[in-house]
């Protein structure tokens, strides 16, 4: 890697919440619109066994299931502060806050008439963000319960929270990335010429990357709104990007791509380092979306990078080098991958409904979570790694307990 990739930031980049919301300073509002307990049928379903689609047990791995979804579940947060709330969004129209340790119902987020497919918790938990297929964005205060803020705009591809301020970031099909200060409602806006498919905060809490159904990147001031660098043409992918993901330093961007790479980004230059190809065809079989590249991670405790693709399999990059490896491979397709925050392990989630974690200087199976019947669809980890949870087309969310033996 050359000297030019990796240049120390010249200034002290890490913000207090008090300083991030002068630093976005959103000004005036943009037009933006202002503005139950659910029943739980669930509990601790350790060891006992499932039947999977095909009719077969299944090991039951869980701590706890909750069973409060009527549909297909898609995404789930776990609340940042505590770590003892989760928010799971569904195809039955609602998202549900709930106790992950009692599996109890706090409350229901009614009103959405789409999949609830985006939700997530402020930085200090004191809010919860739900999304929906159509575009309505819903904001509800966890104290209180009550439903305080609202918008409804273009097919919502993301949100997700500042780090730092109780600031909501939104990304469209139609190419506008909203950003709120919540609950005032001042907003800001960023353009681009395509569907905003994905996003990154870096962690100095002043930049934003994103990168959309083109292949298109971009790197924004969130407080100028200004573009800083736009990666477009021979720099960038050539197809939909699906995932961002940056180092905790902030100097790196890592981003997957559905024409099987993924590209490591300087923040600092907006030169690409390099191109990982993460094709990998089987035999009578070179199509692009059983090879797309869903998830990716930057490990922040040691030199590597990891790419989840839909064929099953894990590459564990080698940052200085810029070559594979490991391969980590699954029985299907890989949905999400994180990396352990204090070891070379990753957390894998596949759509044989099974989360592993891997150690990735060997390739080799640390552990398994077994319980869901049916692919999984997204999972979170607590912020103390002690926690696992995971949604999936079974209807459920399953709780399940991490012991590492790194931890």
């Amino acid at each position: 890697m050359s000297q030019e990739n990796v240049d120390e930031v010249d200034e002290d980049v890490v913000l207090n919440a008090e300083d991030i919301v002068q630093v976005i300073d959103l000004g005036e509002n943009d037009g933006v619109a202002s503005d139950s307990d659910d029943d739980y049928d669930g509990g601790d379903d350790e060891n006992e066994m499932e039947v999977g689609a095909e009719g077969d047990a299944i090991k039951e791995d869980s701590a706890l299931v909750f069973r409060g979804h009527k549909d297909s579940v898609f995404t789930v947060k776990i609340d940042p502060k505590s770590s003892s709330l989760a928010v799971t969004g569904s195809q039955d129209d609602t998202a549900i806050v709930w106790n992950i340790s009692t599996g109890d119902t706090l409350f229901t987020c009614t009103g959405h008439t789409d999949s609830v497919t985006s939700v997530g918790f402020s930085y200090d938990s004191s809010y919860v963000a739900t999304a929906d297929m159509s575009g309505l964005i819903k904001v509800w205060k966890t104290e209180t319960k009550e439903e305080i803020w609202s918008f409804e705009g273009g097919e919502t591809e993301w949100l997700r929270w500042h780090p730092l301020a109780n600031v909501l970031l939104v990304g469209t099909n139609d190419g506008d990335v909203w950003m709120w200060k919540i609950p005032d409602g001042d907003c800001k806006t960023f353009h681009h010429n395509s569907s905003v498919t994905s996003s990154n905060i870096l962690s100095d809490g002043k930049r934003l990357c994103t990168g959309c159904e083109d292949g298109s990147l971009k790197f924004w001031d969130l407080k100028s709104g200004e573009s800083i660098y736009s990666l477009s043409g021979h720099d960038s992918h050539k197809s939909s990007v699906l995932s961002i993901d940056s180092h905790s330093d902030g100097k790196l961007v890592l981003t997957g791509s559905t024409e099987q790479t993924a590209k490591l980004i300087n923040t600092q230059t907006g030169k690409v380092i390099t191109t990982f190809d993460c094709s990998s065809p089987t035999e009578g079989d070179n199509s692009e979306d059983e090879n797309s590249v869903e998830t990716v991670g930057l490990s922040n405790m040691f030199p590597y990078a990891a790419t989840g693709c839909m064929n099953g399999i894990v590459g564990v990059w080698d940052i200085p080098s810029q070559t594979l490896r490991h391969q980590c491979k699954h029985e299907a397709g890989v949905v999400k991958l994180k990396w352990d925050n204090v070891s070379p392990m990753i957390y894998t989630a596949c759509l044989d409904g099974v989360i592993r974690l891997w150690d990735a200087r060997t390739s080799s199976t640390v552990s398994t979570w077994e319980g869901h019947t049916a692919e999984i669809l997204d999972f979170d980890i607590s912020k103390d790694g002690s926690t696992i949870v995971s949604v999936a087309e079974d209807q459920t969310a399953r709780v399940f307990s991490v012991h590492s033996p790194d931890r």
